[in-house]
């Protein structure tokens, strides 16, 4: 069975961009989406142990559609 950890994504106030991880204690933030990848990477690697550690990472940004049911 895959694991997946999702990743909400947002532009900062500050401007750059924060990652929030849905589920776990998990928040970086970077100017660029690309180091924004870099650093979320980084950080699953350091929180969780090599057995638990998810198989993806899932990045929900504002490009996602949201369809009403």
């Amino acid at each position: 069975m895959e694991k997946e950890i999702i990743f909400i994504v947002e532009k900062s106030e500050e401007g750059g961009y924060e990652a929030r991880a849905l589920g776990h204690s998990i928040f970086t933030e970077a100017e660029t989406i690309g180091e924004l990848r870099d650093y979320v990477h980084d950080a699953v690697l350091c929180h969780f142990d090599e057995d638990d550690r998810p198989d993806t990472i899932r990045f929900c940004t504002d490009r996602d559609e949201i369809i009403p049911v």
